[in-house]
């Protein structure tokens, strides 16, 4: 955590994340032009915030853009701001959500598993109930193969196609929220699971939540944060986290 608190006690970096966080998958030319700043100056904080995992920059053709990842800040929230503020810190998130509209999400985490604990961890039912607001997961996960999600004995409150199947290294699946009509007619967006082995004991996990209408409901997406807390903190700890919402379904 050393690297976050490193990279957010700067303030051209907390000014760049801001500039993230009210538009999302900007170039370097479009962050340039907002500050009184060297091409070369922007590019140094911007690897700083990269290497933080506080920013991901993703090739699209010949631009780079860069995305505000806020997981490593859900992390320092679940172990020291939960216990304390969690009522106070949903009514920030939610106000974030309401002022994005973003058509593509990227959250990235570094765990401390194998490549296949991490895969099993993803794709096995009764684990991902854990660490995903107590939802199973139900498929055999085949490419084309359908899976639903749902609480144990509970209704169906997502459904949709595994697109591609490649482990332990990259799941690509379609997904429908069906846990109110809100949602629901929001239709089909996709989820990218991308798996990269680090040194001899972690991982690399990226996940892309994208084709996102402008403007899509947050609940869609909102939810990643704590999810991928969950699935690092049970992983590497065998426990469950409590913070309010974390088990809903459970």
């Amino acid at each position: 955590m050393d690297a976050v608190f490193k990279a957010l006690s700067d303030p051209t970096r907390r000014e760049l994340l801001d500039e993230l966080f009210r538009e999302d998958g900007q170039t370097l030319s479009a962050l340039e032009a907002r500050f009184s700043m060297t091409r070369f100056g922007i590019m140094k904080h911007l690897k700083i915030l990269e290497e933080a995992g506080l920013v991901v920059s993703r090739r699209r053709g010949r631009e780079k853009l860069h995305f505000l990842n806020p997981v490593p800040i859900r992390l320092i929230h679940d172990r020291w701001v939960s216990k304390y503020a969690e009522p106070w810190a949903a009514a920030l998130s939610d106000l974030k959500s309401r002022l994005e509209s973003p058509m593509e999400k990227i959250f990235e985490i570094y765990i401390k598993t194998t490549p296949e604990r991490l895969w099993e961890a993803i794709t096995d039912g009764g684990i991902r109930s854990k660490y995903q607001f107590g939802m199973k997961i139900t498929s055999d996960f085949t490419p084309g193969s359908r899976f639903e999600m749902a609480p144990e004995g509970g209704d169906l409150l997502g459904e949709g196609e595994n697109v591609e199947v490649d482990p332990p290294r990259r799941l690509v699946q379609t997904m429908r929220a069906l846990w109110g009509e809100d949602v629901k007619a929001e239709g089909f967006s996709r989820i990218t699971w991308e798996i990269e082995p680090v040194g001899e004991d972690s991982c690399h996990l990226t996940v892309t939540h994208d084709q996102l209408r402008e403007g899509a409901n947050e609940q869609l997406y909102g939810g990643w944060p704590m999810i991928l807390s969950g699935l690092k903190t049970w992983l590497e700890t065998g426990e469950t986290l409590t913070t309010p919402g974390s088990l809903m379904y459970a």
